[in-house]
């Protein structure tokens, strides 16, 4: 048994089954992702669920998050801040403090741009010394509906194999640094990696997806928000391991740079290839965004996963998912496919 797998094996609590949910429980679910797309997610999801996980993504080196990643060596705290802004609730308390720790400052000075939760983060973090813990004491704070946890504890460097990136060079294939880059290049990403490679996941995030009785993957900036997670080892390790099903929320539209020209299916294709030992149960997809239904299932199929369409994208036409209308559909998963009993 490797080192690796036997930290796994540790984590879920030996070979012993885990013990059945009392009826009447509701589902442990775990999101990841980073950005606008897991807080879309996240927003949905507290709504059907009081035992919620996010597991983000800390490759982020631009704005706010990547000043302070330079100056102070810490982890980039902005999408764990806005993961915990998507976890606050729909109550005078939750939505001033999702207000609050979004507010940017502006002036001419070193303040410009930096946001309220960033530094909040950063100075709990230098507090306690611990990510997990500083994490966990905002969460409080907000009250929030589920927990946020990095997905590593060291900072990462996203880079990227891209085709094209220099437009005079259209057949040229370059690595590109840096996820603010990678996100927005003007050619055609081939693959990414994480630097350093194979970093140590952040053990609680690799228990969290052991115990699930779901994890979802997306939506989200697919190269510098979702794959990133299987780029950890022992993320990926829990991810193929667990006992829990697994669905993929999918983009309502391709992203300008970095998946321009993207089919539904081509998203799947790219993540095969990148965790190919990934089985998917549930793909889910907006059924106005899918042009060729049958190209879809077939690429879900071969990751061993069904398709679901939903109407989930917001009703006034922007590529921005309504979190009534994917919480149904989240729900509505998590009913249908291969649960036994009532969560609630």
């Amino acid at each position: 048994m490797t080192g690796r797998n036997f930290r796994l094996r540790r984590l879920r609590g030996g070979d012993a089954a885990r013990p059945q949910r009392k009826r009447g429980a509701q589902p442990k679910v775990v999101a990841l992702g980073g950005g606008m797309g897991l807080s879309a997610s996240l927003t949905a999801l507290r709504r059907i669920t009081g035992d919620l996980t996010a597991v983000v993504t800390v490759a982020d080196d631009g704005g706010s998050s990547g000043r302070l990643r330079d100056e102070l060596g810490v982890l980039p705290p902005g999408d764990l801040r806005k993961a915990l802004a998507a976890l606050c609730g729909d109550d005078d308390w939750g939505q001033t403090w999702s207000r609050v720790i979004q507010h940017r400052f502006s002036s001419r000075g070193d303040l410009h741009e930096h946001a309220v939760g960033n530094l909040l983060i950063v100075a709990l973090w230098e507090q306690l010394g611990d990510h997990v813990q500083a994490l966990d004491l905002v969460g409080r704070l907000l009250g929030a509906h589920g927990r946020v946890l990095p997905m590593s504890a060291v900072p990462l460097e996203l880079q990227a194999l891209v085709r094209g990136h220099d437009p005079l060079r259209p057949d040229d294939v370059d690595t590109v640094r840096g996820q603010a880059t990678v996100a927005l290049t003007p050619g055609e990403v081939q693959s990414v990696h994480l630097v350093p490679q194979g970093p140590p996941a952040v053990p609680e995030a690799v228990a969290a997806v052991l115990d699930a009785d779901w994890v979802v993957l997306g939506p989200g900036s697919w190269f510098s928000s979702v794959i990133p997670h299987l780029l950890v080892p022992e993320l990926l390790d829990a991810l193929v391991e667990t006992k829990a099903r697994r669905v993929l929320s999918l983009n309502l539209a391709p992203q300008p740079g970095e998946t321009d020209g993207f089919s539904p299916q081509r998203h799947l294709e790219v993540l095969g290839r990148h965790a190919p030992k990934l089985a998917l149960d549930v793909v889910l997809a907006d059924e106005a965004a899918v042009p060729d239904r049958e190209s879809l299932a077939d690429a879900a199929k071969r990751l061993g996963a069904a398709v679901e369409l939903a109407p989930v994208a917001a009703p006034d036409g922007s590529p921005k998912h309504d979190p009534e209308l994917l919480a149904a559909a989240y729900d509505r998963i998590f009913r249908m496919h291969g649960r036994i009993g009532p969560w609630r």
